[in-house]
């Protein structure tokens, strides 16, 4: 047999040995005390949970009895009986519609709870998708389903759902009600839309983690917050149709534990509001009283406990200290402070750890600032390298312009080439804005198509918000010149287009054109190489920069040409300090 003392921790092995004469001798004393507390607990928290629930059901009931009485009088505007009606001419008509619309947009506005209105009738007017007034072919009631809402009454609700709007799919409650000429004809429905989230707002309440649902008077569950019954399930313990307010304890099962349900239905109210606890949370009070007559009884052992948890813990607390800062140890992160007041063993202990985690963090820190000043030398060197490439290039085009064009264009490609070199130059910086790039590249553009005369066209879309962001300087040039100098070779026409644009997290460069493309590029190859120096410089600045969370990709076009995309991070300012 194993002996405990070297299998089980000195302070739990005393612990569990007196722990178990305590259980023993307490059990009776403990039942019986929970037993009595529990049931006056159970009777005292359904007492006012079903007066919290008389209240919401109060306030609840309210707000909807506002929009069944709000589309009742709609429903019997004469303006819209009589567009509804369609016997005007279609000015008359279409200026009924306006009118129509703005009263039912006003009541919109002014109403929060309401998140829009459909109208169902004859030749509706057509409207925005996303409107929150929506005129509706009131052939299409049985596609939405309100047909059978509205088979046996005038006026029907339905349970949550969700409607299109400009912020996406919404939850709502749809209240809906027939319009009626002279009280016979159907010549319409009027349906309003609630905030499903306001109604939830009230059917939560106050109390946070409450798991609750609201019903018809059916039995029909239209709202649920939290964890709760099936319809099918709460129809087992309670019947709406008959039963008012009360409450139930519901036996657990293997799906769920046991829960007290209480249940308000008011007599001026058509919903019932029903609430679910947990039969644990309820009879925690219990358990913590027999938890003090425990303590209590227990007493003069628990200070012979404490005496003997007292000693041992002497011998364990710094090993137990020591272990867990060797667990949490992590370069950079919290450290756990080691007691310095210790001179025997254990003191010898805490310091060797100390000058240990010292040596480790000076070398990480060594290791550090060399990695960051090779990785500044490499971009430093990468971001050298374009400024000649481009200048061989540039000087290339003014040779042939030099020989094909006159005076007046050269001095125009002067021009523009001094505003590039400014903007190249950037006082040294390897970042600069999104407006000072597009400001580039269009000099640069402008020069190919003095060249090119009317077969080059280009267009830049960059919204507002994107020109103050920082890239990496001359990033779109050599994309531009690849698809000009590789893309247009042997044609007489080009388009160029630049797209930028945010997209979540990043910045999207989209670079497309409408030339030979990837394969027919590489197939017939110029003699002078000018594009590939430039995108593998610009590959790998980026990935020098920013690591391989972003990247560049270069796609054919099923229309034709190549499609470049450069995803760069959102920066509001340059990332690096120049060295």
């Amino acid at each position: 047999m194993t002996n405990p003392f070297k299998k089980f921790r000195i302070d739990s092995l005393f612990f569990r040995s007196f722990s178990i004469l305590m259980i023993v001798v307490l059990a009776c004393i403990i039942y019986v005390s929970y037993n009595i507390s529990s049931k006056t607990l159970v009777a005292t928290t359904s007492h006012y949970q079903q007066q919290l629930l008389d209240e919401l059901n109060n306030e609840i009931t309210t707000r909807l009895v506002m929009i069944e009485q709000l589309s009742l009088s709609t429903s019997r505007d004469n303006e819209m009986i009589a567009l509804l009606r369609n016997n005007q001419d279609e000015f008359d008509r279409y200026r009924k519609i306006v009118n129509v619309q703005n009263t039912l947009a006003n009541l919109t506005y002014s109403i929060p709870i309401i998140q829009g209105i459909d109208l169902y009738m004859e030749r509706p007017l057509k409207n925005e998708a996303n409107s929150y007034i929506q005129f509706q072919d009131i052939r299409e009631l049985d596609k939405e389903g309100w047909t059978r809402y509205l088979d046996k009454s005038d006026s029907a609700w339905t349970a949550e759902h969700e409607i299109p709007s400009f912020q996406g799919n919404v939850p709502v409650l749809s209240f809906g009600r027939k319009i009626l000429f002279n009280d016979t004809a159907l010549v319409g429905v009027v349906v309003i839309h609630v905030k499903a989230n306001e109604i939830r707002t009230l059917l939560t309440g106050h109390t946070s983690g409450s798991n609750r649902i609201m019903t018809d008077m059916n039995g029909q569950e239209f709202l649920k917050v939290g964890k709760t019954l099936e319809q099918m399930e709460l129809s087992q313990w309670v019947n709406m149709k008959t039963e008012q307010s009360g409450y139930v304890h519901i036996k657990g099962n293997s799906r769920m534990k046991d829960s007290l349900l209480v249940y308000s239905k008011l007599a001026n109210s058509n919903w019932a509001l029903v609430e679910m606890t947990s039969w644990s949370q309820i009879t925690s009070g219990s358990v913590r009283l027999a938890e003090a007559i425990s303590i209590i009884g227990v007493a003069a052992v628990l200070l012979v406990l404490a005496l003997t948890l007292y000693l041992s813990r002497q011998f364990t607390k710094p090993i137990k200290t020591l272990v867990q800062a060797m667990t949490s140890y992590s370069l950079g992160g919290k450290k756990v402070n080691l007691p310095s007041d210790y001179q025997n063993e254990f003191g010898y202990l805490f310091a060797g750890y100390r000058k240990q985690n010292e040596r480790i963090e000076e070398l990480y820190v060594s290791l550090q600032r060399r990695y960051e000043q090779q990785r500044k030398a490499e971009i430093k060197a990468l971001q050298a390298n374009i400024n000649p490439h481009f200048l061989y290039n540039m000087l290339d085009q003014l040779n042939w312009m030099a020989i094909e064009a006159g005076q007046n264009e050269l001095s125009r490609i002067l021009e523009l080439m001094g505003q590039m070199f400014r903007i190249g130059l950037s006082n040294g910086d390897s970042f600069i804005t999104v407006e000072k790039e597009l400001e580039h590249i269009t000099c640069y553009l402008e020069i190919q198509q003095l060249r090119w005369g009317e077969g080059l066209d280009y267009s830049i879309e960059a919204p507002p918000e994107v020109l103050e962001l920082y890239i990496p300087k001359l990033t779109l040039q050599p994309f531009v010149e690849n698809s000009i100098v590789h893309g247009f070779n042997a044609r007489l026409t080009g388009n160029v287009q630049i797209r930028i644009s945010r997209q979540e997290e990043a910045l999207q460069i989209l670079l497309l054109d409408d030339g030979i493309g990837l394969k027919q590029g590489a197939e017939n190859p110029m003699k002078r190489h000018t594009g590939g120096y430039g995108l593998r410089n610009v590959k790998e600045r980026i990935a020098g920069y920013f690591g391989d969370g972003y990247s560049v990709a270069l796609t054919e076009r099923e229309e034709g040409g190549t499609r470049a995309e450069i995803l760069l991070p959102l920066l509001a300012e340059p990332p690096v300090k120049e060295m």
